[in-house]
């Protein structure tokens, strides 16, 4: 057995150990939990630490140092809950689950499927994002979610069963053009994170926080070419400790005066996130590198992994050509 290969079962053995704890606790219970684990990579992590700090003041500059240290902390906590809470609803029943969250717009994207060109669900790191993707198929038809593989085998493969254990379908990178065109074809939602830094050769530059983003065109591209609906898909947090499930309004696509139609419909996606982000900064994911408009790099109990998976649509792409997916 490799370090490698050790360390991976390590790190399936404690996901485990989390996740057999979170079944036999209370959700009140589970969230302190995570909040503890947010806690302990806040103290140790010092690279992702300062990562977070950093965009945080870029992206707010009238926010003192304190208060985005303040803001950075509050993330790391979000996200400790989030995996334990991910944990938690893996272990949960379909009904067990719609009885823990509450939804908005849901009319509005069963138009939106009904118009019968497909849908193209997206979002980021933002919120409850996992749980907004186990929860979907209670009250719409089921979603195939583009991802990348995560490198632990034992990890992945348990974060594929818990995200297919309600009905969703996952694709990766082999294919992936061309499933997504069948889906959309079909008329079927496809959810996508917009909120990744992209090579050039496969992105548009759009802005963020003010900031020149690299960013997927995939959505753009898609959606101008089936005429598929875009719909922004938020989980957030209630007071009561539920989660509310939001589905926004479709973006409306660019007319044709527009010069460059997939850098506008990109950067419409982009400023609906952003919305988002800026009413609750606290949770989306300060710690990647979103902008690579600097040298630095983050050590840390993260090294940073491989580039996120996206998808190129050629202008000449067709569904049955394997030769022009590239992700």
């Amino acid at each position: 057995m490799t370090s490698r290969q050790f360390r991976h079962r390590i790190e399936y053995a404690l996901v485990m150990v989390v996740r057999a704890v979170a079944s036999v606790c209370s959700d009140r219970i589970v969230k302190w939990i995570g909040a503890a684990i947010g806690w302990v990579f806040w103290a140790v992590d010092r690279g992702h630490r300062r990562l977070a700090t950093r965009q945080l003041q870029a992206a707010f500059p009238s926010r003192t140092a304190a208060e985005c240290r303040v803001l950075a902390r509050r993330t790391f906590l979000h996200f400790g809950r989030s995996l334990t809470l991910l944990l938690k609803f893996s272990t949960l029943t379909p009904d067990q689950i719609r009885a823990r969250v509450t939804f908005a717009g849901v009319e509005g994207a069963r138009e939106a499927v009904a118009a019968g060109k497909g849908v193209l669900l997206i979002t980021g790191h933002f919120g409850f994002w996992e749980l907004q993707g186990l929860a979907h198929p209670s009250v719409l038809p089921p979603a195939t979610v583009l991802a990348r593989r995560l490198d632990n085998p034992y990890l992945h493969a348990l974060l594929e069963r818990t995200r297919t254990a309600t009905g969703n379908r996952v694709i990766y990178r082999k294919g992936a053009v061309r499933r997504v065109l069948r889906a959309l074809g079909a008329g079927e939602i496809v959810a996508v994170l917009i909120d990744q830094h992209i090579q050039p050769v496969d992105a548009v530059t759009v802005q963020f926080f003010d900031r020149p983003a690299s960013t997927t065109s995939a959505v753009a591209s898609l959606a101008l070419r089936t005429g598929a609906a875009v719909v922004p898909v938020f989980g957030l947090p209630s007071e009561d400790g539920t989660y509310r499930m939001v589905y926004e309004h479709p973006i409306e696509p660019p007319g044709a005066d527009v010069a460059d139609p997939i850098v506008e419909f990109t950067q419409r996606c982009t400023d609906v996130l952003e919305m988002y982000v800026r009413r609750n900064p606290e949770l989306w994911l300060w710690m990647h590198r979103r902008w690579r408009d600097d040298d630095a790099r983050v050590g840390g109990m993260f090294p940073r992994g491989p580039e996120p998976e996206v998808m190129n649509v050629p202008d000449d792409a067709e569904e049955g050509d394997d030769t022009r997916d590239r992700i």
